[in-house]
């Protein structure tokens, strides 16, 4: 691939702010000239890849600063364009200076994701590669970070290869025999044909389910806490973040709407959910409150169900007993006799079949058991061997692949292999979308819009 512009772009690779120090990239074919005019000295030869120590001046010949330069040589770097790199010191105002004066000098500023675009339109990375870019960016999670060093390398590139010609095969069967239409198919082919065809769809459907399922890899896992008021919901937020975020009161209905908090456990992204007490005769505002509570259940991963051990099983503890039964086959839950410091006064044979862990929030060890729980179960659904996808447009090409597979079934049947070769090629042209798709400027600005500045 050749880059779809001449231009040379700067944006800044790091982040505004108090910092021991910046970087600003320039890439294009005046990298170098443009950074020469900065250091008012010749700097075409540079050696690539060595760090100079520069002075660098505004346009009219004042210090701006003192800085390392970088210089990559085309077509060995990011983008694979000549690229400079200004190491200056931190701030703002010194690397707000810089990109103005390169813009003075004939650069412009770059676009979210043009450097990574470049890098893509040169041959360096595929676009499961970019994606996975703009994925790890975000990334938080120890998960989430393997499974996209996983894209990062290939993997995901050599995945839709072998798929690719596995269908290049069938193809150029069919095509053979459109050729020699006069002769009778054998039926060993079709049967051949229809046997790989039938493998190839379980494996991209196996691939999105899986993919859809462990979605929250990278959104993170959504963990809501229920349970009647005053059960220790806030008390249990808290501890498990390890600060009073939430307002902890033995007045029933304190808490009237969900609180929402990230944490990270054992490497897991975690979004915890601290919800309104779920009870009967609240006013408007708590029933507002107990109705959102139960959306937020619904859209959990895991639930942490919260009963008091202090005090005697009642019609609320039932309403709790019932979510439990409706969700106990479609949601990971985790059940909770909670305050087991005070007085034993719950029926715990109730919780029985759902094996409740026995928790005192003033005991650290009960805190920690609970903690450990909590890891088994993510643990559990850690799976590092399966290839996911990544973005809701490699969901989409894989969905568009699948139903032209599913499309070419019936005519290959019916022997109509003219238009079995136009789906086997419509998959063909999906897969191929997933590395290397078209290259309509408009499409590909959409594809990496969602890059960061200097990215």
């Amino acid at each position: 691939m050749t880059s779809i512009t001449h231009s040379t772009i700067v944006a800044p690779a790091t982040t505004y702010g108090n910092s021991s120090l910046n970087v600003i990239r320039l890439s294009g074919t005046r990298s170098l000239d443009i950074a020469s005019q900065l250091a008012k000295k010749d700097l075409t030869t540079l050696q690539p890849r060595f760090a100079k120590l520069t002075k660098i001046y505004f346009e009219n010949n004042i210090l701006l600063d003192e800085c390392i330069i970088i210089y990559f040589k085309s077509p060995h770097s990011y983008t694979t364009e000549d690229v400079v790199e200004f190491q200056c010191h931190g701030g703002t105002f010194i690397a707000k200076n810089i990109i103005e004066e390169c813009i003075k000098y004939g650069a412009i500023l770059a676009k979210p994701g043009e450097f990574t675009k470049r890098a893509f339109l040169g041959g360096r990375i595929d676009l499961t590669q970019a994606q996975a870019i703009a994925k790890l960016i975000q990334s938080n999670n120890a998960q989430a970070h393997k499974m996209l060093m996983r894209h990062l390398k290939g993997e995901m590139q050599d995945f839709c290869e072998l798929l690719r010609e596995s269908l290049l095969k069938i193809l150029a069967h069919s095509e053979v025999f459109i050729d020699y239409a006069d002769e009778e198919l054998p039926q060993n082919l079709l049967q051949s044909i229809q046997k790989q065809l039938d493998s190839i769809l379980q494996t991209l459907s196996s691939l999105s389910e899986k993919s859809y399922q462990k979605r929250n890899l990278f959104e993170g896992y959504k963990i809501c806490i229920i349970g009647k008021p005053n059960v220790g919901k806030s008390s249990l937020l808290n501890a498990l973040l390890e600060d009073n975020r939430a307002i902890v009161s033995d007045i029933a209905g304190t808490t009237r709407d969900s609180i929402e908090e990230n944490f990270i456990l054992d490497g897991h992204l975690l979004r915890l959910i601290d919800t309104a007490g779920i009870r009967k005769n609240a006013d408007i505002i708590e029933n507002e409150g107990i109705q959102r509570s139960l959306e937020k259940a619904k859209d959990s991963d895991l639930l942490l169900v919260l009963f008091d051990n202090s005090r005697i099983l009642d019609d609320e503890d039932l309403t709790i007993l019932h979510l439990l039964k409706e969700y106990k086959d479609s949601k990971k839950i985790v059940v909770i006799i909670n305050k087991i410091d005070l007085k034993n006064c719950f029926n715990q044979q109730q919780l029985t079949p759902f094996k409740p862990l026995l928790l005192s929030l003033k005991n650290k060890d009960s805190l920690q058991s609970l903690k450990n729980h909590l890891k088994t179960i993510l643990s559990s659904q850690d799976d590092n061997h399966t290839l996911l996808l990544t973005s809701q447009y490699q969901f989409e090409t894989i969905q568009t692949c699948i139903q032209a597979l599913q499309s070419s079934i019936m005519p290959l049947q019916n022997g109509e292999l003219e238009l079995f070769s136009f789906h086997i090629n419509e998959a063909i042209q999906a897969i191929a979308s997933l590395t290397k798709p078209y290259e309509y400027s408009q499409m590909l600005d959409k594809m990496f819009s969602d890059f960061c500045l200097g990215k």
